[in-house]
């Protein structure tokens, strides 16, 4: 049997153990040396579908060759904005085209982190490829390090966009307003960690219909690994995290994320 070959439609046809990771870098040079022993474990953990959002221009074939060859994973395509400098002139229609055959543009954003390419660039790169996937009609991935804010009010220039922010670490009060536009909020392996309490407290009130949950392996492991590389065998270690928190069943967080991440991604019209 193929790694992810599900084809039901809707979580409610799905055996509790069918997991959607929302957000894993599969293309990664992390997983070179045994990315089919990883995607073995992925499935044998439970996890039946998986976005692969891209970051850089430079993997942009290789996660398209992964993804053809691997019933299940779905390619996202955009530019990170920490690697911009990856660009080259033709890097807008080079996406364009990708995008006919992928689930959604991402994984992009903004990054005020140290060291981090000039804002200016960021700003254009980013609302040029937020008016590509409202244009197209497409869900964004979106990465906000110190900047959700400036995100969040990027975002209100392009009504009607529907998207999830990728490692959401934010406060209520902006959670809130990423939902009333439409968005969803993905949890990570920083959901885990018992000392990452203000994020711990907002995932166990926000409403279910507006969560994903993803591992961003290679990073962001899960507190019970320390120092290893993340994949996404460990996504059930999120969804247990998430649980336990809102005091609700793991099979019914398993089941909402996955619905919710079917509809945003339109993974039942996906090729």
């Amino acid at each position: 049997m193929p790694f992810l070959a599900s084809g039901a439609e809707n979580v409610a046809d799905l055996p509790v153990h069918d997991l959607i990771d929302s957000h894993c870098h599969l293309d990664d040079a992390a997983f070179d040396d045994d990315r089919d022993a990883v995607l073995r474990r992925a499935e044998t953990a439970g996890v039946c579908k998986i976005i692969v959002p891209a970051y850089t221009l430079k993997y942009w074939d290789r996660l398209k060759e992964s993804c053809r060859h691997h019933p299940g994973l779905y390619p996202a395509y955009g530019v990170h904005p920490l690697y911009l400098g990856d660009r080259d002139d033709q890097w807008e229609a080079t996406l364009a085209t990708l995008l006919t055959q992928a689930v959604a543009l991402g994984e992009i954003g903004l990054d005020a982190g140290d060291g981090t390419p000039d804002a200016a660039g960021q700003r254009a790169a980013f609302t040029t490829q937020l008016a590509m996937a409202q244009q197209l009609g497409l869900p964004v991935i979106l990465h906000a390090r110190r900047s959700l804010e400036e995100v969040i009010l990027t975002l209100r220039r392009f009504p009607g966009l529907r998207g999830v922010l990728h490692s959401f670490s934010g406060s209520l009060v902006q959670a809130q307003r990423l939902i009333d536009m439409g968005f969803l909020l993905g949890l990570g392996g920083a959901l885990t960690h018992p000392r990452a309490q203000r994020l711990r407290a907002t995932a166990a009130i926000l409403p279910a219909e507006s969560l994903l949950v993803e591992t961003d392996a290679p990073w962001q492991t899960p507190h019970a690994h320390p120092g290893t590389r993340n994949e996404p065998a460990y996504l059930g270690e999120i969804i247990a995290s998430l649980a336990q928190l809102r005091h609700t069943p793991a099979q019914e967080i398993a089941q909402v994320t996955a619905q919710n991440a079917l509809t945003l991604f339109h993974l039942q019209d996906a090729p």
